[in-house]
């Protein structure tokens, strides 16, 4: 049996399906790192645990580091450190490194957490990218601002997806922002050109730094014309054929930025952009499964389960490719304004319409307040084998349903 620490800062619904899928494993006695008390976690998942150990800062590898070696004891040597959040990779990283156990090195884990360096590695590769700054001052934002023009995309860092990230328009919204929180040494500031066109994303799985299976989405429209326009409803269509030659270009860029940042084994979530002159740009990356529904829509759109294919690529290094089925599509319900759900309109008739389509929903629930996020207070995912009628099912969605708010 392989002795398998994997960390998880909280048992969140998504990262517990992650954790039970790799203490599912067969030949895995799985030890788990958090800082929930044993109490607190699963009954389900606590019969499938081989050992529990809390800590009180979940980010901290110093205390990850004095988990495993505690685990250790009680269990034998831990083969493996591994964790699904993205803010912990390098972390883990740094705790393989101490303790000498195999995975991805702090460098690597350092390449895909930080967005600075990750586009300085890839623009001394050739690799298509947005221009970028980290911004330390209000002066460097200011010659950012006048070298690449505006608008411009203001992010954290370490950011994950669009979280905290917003574009600035003009020289009075950049004035505005340097003026209430400007860039400093302690709090930088990632500057990027901002690009236009469509947004998907390249979900992907190297092994030995081998491209073995991949993934693409198209959001429609994208996540940061969502952040700026709280009426927009937001939609991830996943095409059920992905091999036709306009995704030839990202198809062969991608492998190469993935291997550039140090990447061995891992899955990934890429987001891309084709520029309206048809030629494509690479956003970001992290070495995580996706989130924002995107997980389950692959599970739906290749009849497999990834969780467990996720565990199994982070314990043993090996992954089974699984062949695209179905066309998926997710349209996320967003209420109009602020304030607390009041009703959701519109869904008996869309019911009879596509509800044969739909394998997955979390409807908006009356008196909880809104989330104010660009994935809205509900959603709804639809699957068909020809991609058309999932794209109609969306457009039928988001045209017909309405969540009213108080």
């Amino acid at each position: 049996m392989a002795v398998v620490a994997f960390v998880a800062p909280y048992l969140l619904e998504t990262t517990g399906r992650f954790v039970e899928a790799a203490a599912r494993l067969p030949g895995v006695e799985l030890a788990l790192v958090t800082c929930e008390p044993l109490e607190k976690v699963p009954p389900r998942l606590r019969t499938h645990l081989a050992g529990h150990w809390r800590i009180e800062d979940g980010l901290d590898p110093a205390q990850i580091v004095g988990a495993v070696q505690g685990l250790s004891g009680q269990l034998g040597p831990v083969r493996r450190l591994i964790g699904v959040l993205e803010q912990l990779q390098v972390q883990l990283a740094q705790a393989r490194g101490h303790l000498g156990i195999d995975g991805m090195d702090v460098a690597t884990a350092h390449n895909f957490r930080d967005k600075a360096q990750m586009k300085s590695v890839w623009r001394a590769a050739g690799i298509p990218c947005a221009r970028h700054r980290l911004a330390d001052s209000a002066e460097a934002a200011y010659g950012f601002a006048a070298e690449v023009g505006l608008p411009i995309v203001v992010k954290p860092p370490a950011g994950a997806g669009a979280k905290s990230t917003f574009r600035i328009d003009d020289a009075d919204e950049l004035r505005v922002w340097l003026s209430t929180a400007p860039p400093t040494p302690d709090r930088t500031a990632m500057m990027e050109e901002f690009l236009t066109g469509e947004e998907g994303s390249f979900d992907s799985v190297l092994v030995d730094g081998q491209l073995v299976w991949h993934s693409i989405s198209n959001y429609i429209p994208t996540p940061l014309e969502v952040l700026r326009n709280p009426w927009i409803q937001w939609q991830v269509l996943f095409p059920r054929h992905i091999d036709g030659p306009e995704y030839d270009e990202i198809r062969t860029i991608a492998p190469t930025a993935l291997r550039e940042l140090g990447l061995e084994t891992g899955f990934t979530h890429l987001e891309w952009f084709r520029r309206p002159d048809g030629s494509v740009a690479i956003s970001e990356v992290a070495v995580r499964p996706p989130g924002a529904q995107i997980s389950s829509m692959l599970n739906f759109a290749h009849d497999f389960d990834l969780y467990s294919a996720w565990a199994q690529l982070q314990v043993y290094g090996s992954f089974d490719p699984p062949s695209r089925k179905w066309a998926v599509g997710t349209a996320f319900l967003r209420g109009q304004g602020s304030g607390r759900i009041r009703a959701v309109h519109g869904l008996a008739d869309v019911q009879r319409e596509i509800g044969s389509l739909v394998v997955d929903v979390s409807l908006p629930q009356p008196g909880l307040m809104s989330s104010g996020v660009y994935e809205g207070d509900g959603f709804v995912t639809v699957r068909h084998a020809q991609t058309p009628v999932v794209a109609e099912a969306l457009r039928r969605l988001i045209d017909g349903v309405r969540v009213e708010l108080e």
